[in-house]
């Protein structure tokens, strides 16, 4: 407007310039004011239809018709407008069906669209069709009552009387706040520059326009599936009537197809319960369940070991540890010989493997054999530990040894496998792990689902149980069994694996069964004893007193769920039964299996380096290690700023479905906001790694670094963080290549 007066050769002097437009502003808000009643007059004049919008998780419908009132016979055109605004999903084509007022008939044999196709992100889709009143319309055709509409119903959306107007209106809103805005940043600059007040209330008159506007929704996390049901309302033979659509949107991910030349592939084996060892000349060993194993020098490319461990037991070495056992089932000589863990004992000068000989009823025991070389060939040394004994195979173990009495105590006959009750309180002797702690004290913690995670110390010199040290009687010890760290009832938990990093004892437990199905998932505890008590981040105890499934339980801190990064052609579930290491340098890292949702029980081993939070808790990286390295001194927040693609490991999952949490999409802005499916803001503590964001009604606490993307060459910034509030992890990588 300013420019138009000048325009005109209209000129002020300088003293009158103010009034001029503070008079300018109410004129022009007058003249807005007054063109209002023609524009929406104007709008009611053009042809009337009936529009309504839907809306949920990014996925949007729109139901239309060209008119809101039909003369009976008269063609009704509707239209279905499908807009997918989700960030990295698409979504799969489907049927849906309609709930129309009974009498609307397709006008055409393709009158009545009942599908739609797959729609990408950030792509839509309009359906069109045709349709007619029968013959019930035509002989109501002359009634005298002509109904009137309904109003909208609250659920379902807003509905919008007259096509044009509706759209009209919101323009015309639009262009009356762009004015005043222009106007006000003239007045507001003038008065600043003057140093005087008075634009506050220009301000506040604006902040009230906006503000009767509708506020937009924060856009939740992208979900499985969502259904809407779009409808509109209008007249037809003077009877009110009704569109219906039920619609069901399955999404699904967005594929990242990384070039050829970009593809990296590592080495993999298979090998299920993988313990990691470091052997002195610096090459990295993994040893797993029915003698397996392999060895690396990056932790990322392997090489199968199987049959030269499996060639170092001899025919004698193989009888002696399974003679305790119950084991006719296991098909092979090594079917029940599972999930051993090895170590160097400097003062026997001997490489000692611990391996859980299983058994039918709870008859199984954990043997130690020793071997000059990680690889074998080894040999018997003894057994640790006996489980599954009753009344009459009480002598053939070490246990009047260690209790002082040839009569088996009361308490595992009352709890016992004669009926069938051991498990209620008894461990199965499985899943060793064996570590000197800081005091150097030999360890062992052991057990599995039914009775808990127990732990026993170890004679430095033998290798073997230390008989000299004894043990309380309470619900979480045992004189024979020895102490009680985790776990119990039967509620699952197995693969107990315990690691000092930095201050404290980290004790992993791996929940859930470990089938692709079965939900296997890895849980941290930490205490500053190696012996416990072992808590969460919120608190809550390792123990379990009393059964629950456990699976999606919030006890536990999860480092990973199942997941889905775009360019990877499966699914990773079932991620467990791991071992933990800190390397020569001070990084961690944890060596674990993992199968797959390709459908089929396959599986082999991965490793993710671990980093401490601010708070002392640990969290994976999103890849696997590549030799990324953590920036001590931190990152700029230009270095850190950008879109990331996100997955937030949600503890309630459908695993027996096989799911697999697939990203959603942020930005992290440099102004410290966060925008994107989920909103809030993030920061970085300067001279640190530490990286915190606050979304999702939590404060998620982590570091940030430069890692190479999984099984490609590119380096992107990522993020990996914890759930202050519900200790749920959230990762996180910088989008590139598109």
């Amino acid at each position: 407007m300013i420019g138009i007066v000048e325009r005109y050769g209209i000129r002020m002097e300088k003293r009158g310039k103010e009034k001029w437009k503070h008079g300018l502003l109410a004129a022009a808000c007058c003249m807005v004011f007054m063109a209002m009643p023609g524009a929406i007059a104007a709008a009611q004049e053009q042809p009337a239809g009936v529009v309504k919008e839907v809306s949920e998780d990014g996925i949007s419908v729109t139901l239309s018709t060209d008119k809101s009132a039909y003369d009976a016979g008269e063609e009704i055109h509707y239209s279905l407008t499908i807009v997918n605004g989700k960030g990295l999903a698409g979504i799969q084509g489907a049927d849906f069906t309609y709930s129309n007022t009974e009498g609307l008939i397709p006008a055409s044999e393709d009158g009545m669209p009942a599908s739609f196709p797959d729609i990408q992100a950030g792509e839509s889709v309009t359906l069109s069709g045709v349709l007619v009143g029968d013959e019930s319309f035509l002989a109501a055709a002359g009634d005298e009552n002509t109904g009137t509409a309904a109003p909208a119903e609250a659920a379902g959306g807003e509905e919008i009387s007259g096509n044009s107007g509706g759209k009209a209106l919101p323009v015309l809103a639009a262009a009356a706040v762009l004015i005043l805005l222009v106007l006000a940043v003239l007045i507001l600059r003038k008065k600043s520059d003057s140093g005087k007040g008075g634009g506050a209330g220009i301000l506040a008159l604006l902040l009230a326009c906006c503000m009767a506007g509708e506020v937009l929704p924060v856009q939740a996390a992208s979900g499985d599936s969502v259904t809407l049901r779009p409808y509109v309302k209008f007249e037809y033979a003077g009877r009110e009537v009704m569109i219906r659509a039920v619609m069901k949107f399955e999404t699904i991910q967005q594929r990242w197809e990384v070039e050829a030349e970009h593809k990296t592939q590592n080495r993999q084996i298979t090998c299920h319960d993988p313990s990691v060892f470091k052997d002195l000349d610096g090459v990295y060993y993994v040893l797993g369940t029915h003698i397996t194993g392999g060895r690396s020098t990056n932790l990322y490319d392997w090489v199968s070991l199987d049959s030269v461990i499996q060639e170092g037991y001899s025919l004698e070495t193989r009888n002696q540890v399974r003679e305790w056992n119950d084991d006719a089932g296991s098909g092979s000589w090594f079917g029940y010989l599972w999930a051993p863990d090895v170590i160097y004992n400097a003062s026997m000068g001997k490489y000692c493997v611990y391996l859980s000989a299983n058994g039918e009823n709870w008859k199984s025991n954990i043997v130690m054999l020793t071997a000059d070389y990680v690889t074998g060939p080894y040999e018997y040394a003894g057994s640790i530990v006996y489980g599954g004994f009753n009344g009459e195979t009480f002598g053939e173990t070490d246990a009047p040894k260690v209790l002082g009495t040839e009569t088996i105590p009361e308490r595992y006959v009352t709890n016992g496998v004669d009926n069938k009750k051991w498990g209620d309180m008894w461990p199965n002797c499985i899943d060793p792990c064996v570590f000197y702690d800081g005091e150097g004290r030999l360890l062992m913690a052991y057990g599995s689902w039914s009775g808990g995670i127990f732990m026993l110390e170890l004679d430095e010199e033998t290798g073997l149980r230390d008989y000299s040290v004894s043990y309380e009687e309470n619900i979480h010890s045992d004189p024979y069994f020895g102490r009680k760290i985790a776990g119990g009832s039967y509620a699952s938990g197995e693969g107990a694996y315990i690691q000092k990093i930095g201050d404290y004892y980290y004790l992993f437990i791996s929940y859930g069964g470990l089938e692709a199905a079965g939900g296997y998932n890895v849980r941290v505890f930490r205490s500053e004893r190696p012996d416990g008590d072992y808590v969460d981040a919120l608190g809550n105890s390792a123990y379990y007193d009393k059964y629950i499934l456990n699976i999606n339980h919030a006890v536990g801190v999860r480092l990973m769920g199942g997941y889905q990064w775009r360019h990877f052609n499966v699914g990773q579930v079932a991620q467990g039964h791991n071992s933990a290491f800190v390397d020569d340098d001070g990084r961690a890292y944890i060596v674990y299996h993992t199968r797959t949702t390709n459908g089929t029980e396959g599986h082999y081993v991965k490793v993710h380096q671990l980093f401490q939070t601010r708070e002392g808790w640990l969290v994976a990286a999103p890849y696997l290690t590549h030799g990324e390295k953590l920036k001590e001194d931190g990152y700029s927040v230009t270095e850190v700023a950008g879109e990331y693609e996100i997955i937030l490991h949600e503890l309630v999952i459908d695993y027996k479905g096989l799911e697999a949490k697939q990203p959603g999409r942020i930005i992290l802005r440099e102004d410290g906001s966060i925008d994107g499916e989920y909103t809030g803001s993030w920061s970085l503590e300067a001279g640190t790694p530490y990286i915190t964001l606050s979304m999702n009604g939590q404060d998620y606490s982590g570091v940030a670094l430069e890692m190479e993307i999984e099984n490609t060459d590119y380096r992107t910034m990522v993020f990996t963080a914890l759930g202050e509030q519900d200790q749920v992890t959230l990762w996180g990588s910088r989008v590139i290549g598109e």
